[in-house]
């Protein structure tokens, strides 16, 4: 009889499949997670959890799937247990860009002059006299 797989090896093992793949859809993953998985046994229900995710994600977002897997466990059916775990990794994935923080790796945010640089020129402009312009440019200058 083979092993019992967990949510978690489940989840661990669409991540991968992220990883190694980018570009792909989520389709595919489910449809992989099915190929590896849906000729085995069904997860016990006692051990439904995934990794956390709270410094990412919040928890209502990261367990998002798991109602979903749940219901595919009782009913033992491996589609809806794959379409739960790809809602949560889909979470996990988007929720950074979606939510715009700092730490989207997709975002500049480390240029803090970014969108102010302009309106900055300006203000110096209109309230820096000239002589002490000519000195702060000397100072960056050297």
């Amino acid at each position: 009889m083979a092993e019992k797989p967990t949510v978690t090896d489940i989840f661990k093992f669409a991540l991968d499949l992220r990883k190694s793949e980018p570009n792909g859809s989520y389709d595919a993953v489910k449809s992989r997670i099915v190929d590896k998985f849906g000729s085995g046994p069904f997860p016990d229900t006692a051990f439904l959890t995934i990794p956390e995710y709270d410094n990412i994600v919040p928890e209502e977002d990261w367990t998002s799937g798991l109602p979903v897997v749940l219901r595919g466990i009782q009913n033992e059916d491996w589609k809806d247990v794959a379409h739960g775990i790809v809602i949560s990794l889909e979470q996990v994935e988007n929720y950074p860009k979606q939510s715009l923080r700092e730490d989207d790796p997709s975002k500049n945010w480390r240029n803090r002059n970014e969108g102010i640089a302009e309106a900055e020129g300006q203000v110096l402009d209109k309230w820096m006299p000239e002589d002490l312009m000519d000195l702060a440019r000397r100072q960056i200058q050297t």
